[in-house]
């Protein structure tokens, strides 16, 4: 009987391949980061072959490592770095340009111009989702647009589009399955996420074929086999979903009102809301957390482009640290009460602000200022952006979650998590396992073999580390919280 899940998570800067066993435990880990691409101002690339080749790479070093038979694996979960579009050739497989990265801010005019067109109602209430660069209509469209012949052969059905996920099955597969999962779908902005289909109006409004869509199936389903090949044994592919979503699923977040936040390259914070399709009247984002044998359950979502990206920024950019390790000795050493704020709008805002145009600065420094101060603000910024989060969905929802769940390597460091809980005021848990989101993948290819009888089995074997109580006085939290609000004023581009 097989002992382990393959899980692959395909992120923003990194590909990770976890192996799991059967009780949600991490056996072995392999990671490969791999090189982003910045064409131009608010552009931002990857090479789709150095995604796979590190994909493929991590997939069998973990194998290698754990030092298991591929007979031991029942299976493989996908989880990925969501809206992230790319188009292939068919008949080769061979990408046509770069994935174009949801953070890519390329098509902001043309966005800009649907929204000045009124398109906006139709948009929301049909994929949940704003009019914004983030997610894959526009980028799609200008790839059809921009790359040369590109319009023409997918009028003639030789190209496919997908996500990452997409991209993944076809190679894992040789081209066999062209398919994604609900929750990558509703990513796109050409998905109805209540008909549960591809929206023809929506088509007809990017001028994007239908013919380069891919089948969309449950997170947990038959998705084909890997083939033998690239592991050494053929795998079944029993479980897709999009990286936020899995975390929701990996921190067994079932129930109506049960919310996450993961901080990983950027923010995400997700609100289960069950069979209601919630609408925010605060410029958050209606999405589908995940579809179980044909039942959707909804969710409310939160998008921060740069949370962890900022620490790779001070990391790599201004060169503060060597190893992000190092940022909670960093941030415990610098004076209490300092007014140093890093707003990391370097691809623009997101939620509830949505302003692309906007970009970075740090406010407030002084003679005295050192690397401490400037380290400790760009963590504080990550917690400062969930508050903006928090009081929308406050706004938008009867309750918002009393304890929140968190996780993404960020959370590592227990200084940004004890701030996190004094600025939102209230209980922040830490699980025992960290890597929610490959773990989600996992429990979903789980459920297709038969592992798991169903969520509430998956719910039992979530378990908690360290819970963080606020301890912050509520005046300092609010002086704290006004002087962020101030300083994200001064960076947007429509004060």
């Amino acid at each position: 009987m097989a002992d382990y899940l393959l899980a692959i998570d395909q992120g923003t800067t990194s590909s990770r391949a976890i192996l799991f066993d059967r009780g949600g435990r991490v056996v072995q880990v392999a990671q490969q980061e791999f090189p982003q691409q910045f064409p131009h101002d608010g552009w931002i690339e990857h090479d789709p072959e150095a995604i796979w080749e590190t994909v493929l790479a991590t997939s069998r070093e973990v194998i290698a490592q754990a030092g298991v038979t591929l007979e031991t694996i029942g299976g493989i979960g996908i989880t990925n770095q969501r809206e992230t579009t790319l188009l292939w050739d068919r008949a080769t497989g061979e990408p046509l340009y770069n994935a174009i990265v949801w953070q890519d801010r390329r098509t902001a005019d043309s966005c800009q111009a649907l929204r000045e067109q009124g398109c906006g109602d139709m948009v929301q209430s049909r994929t949940g989702l704003l009019i914004d660069p983030y997610f894959s209509a526009t980028k799609l469209t200008w790839l059809l647009n921009n790359v040369e012949g590109a319009r023409e052969r997918a009028g003639r059905g030789e190209l496919a589009f997908g996500t990452v996920d997409t991209f993944l099955l076809w190679r894992l597969t040789g081209g066999k399955v062209h398919a994604t999962d609900a929750t990558n779908a509703s990513r796109t902005m050409l998905f109805n996420i209540h008909g549960q289909q591809w929206d023809p109006d929506l088509l007809e409004l990017f001028d994007i074929p239908e013919g380069l869509l891919p089948e969309v199936r449950d997170c947990s389903a038959d998705f084909g086999y890997a083939e033998a090949h690239w592991l050494g044994g053929e795998l079944p592919i029993a479980g897709v979903v999009g990286d936020q979503q899995a975390a929701l699923v990996g921190q067994a977040c079932f129930e109506p009102g049960m919310g996450k936040s993961t901080y990983g390259t950027g923010c995400f914070m997700i609100v289960n809301t069950g069979d209601k399709a919630a609408t925010s009247r605060n410029r958050l984002l209606t999405t589908v957390a995940y579809r179980l044998h044909g039942k959707t359950t909804y969710a409310m979502e939160g998008s921060i482009f740069v949370a962890g990206a900022a620490v790779q920024w001070l990391r790599d950019g201004l060169r503060l640290f060597d190893d992000a390790a190092e940022t909670e000795a960093l941030a415990r050493q610098t004076r209490d009460g300092h007014h140093v704020y890093l707003v990391p709008a370097f691809t623009g805002l997101g939620a509830p602000h949505w302003d692309p145009k906007a970009r970075g600065a740090i406010f407030g420094l002084t003679r005295d200022t050192g690397i401490g101060e400037i380290v400790a603000a760009g963590l504080q910024a990550v917690c400062y952006q969930t508050r903006d989060l928090q009081t929308c969905m406050r706004d938008d929802m009867d309750a918002t979650p009393g304890k929140l769940r968190v996780d993404g390597g960020m959370v590592k460091n227990s200084w940004l998590v004890q701030f996190l809980a004094d600025m939102l005021g209230v209980q922040v848990d830490r699980p025992t396992i960290l890597e929610t989101t490959a773990l989600g993948a996992a429990y979903m290819a789980g459920l297709h073999l038969g592992w798991y009888r169903d969520l509430d089995e998956i719910a039992e074997l979530w378990r908690c580390e360290k819970s963080f109580l606020p301890e912050m006085p509520e005046a300092e939290r609010e002086r704290l919280y006004q002087g962020w609000l101030e300083a994200v004023e001064r960076v947007k581009s429509e004060p």
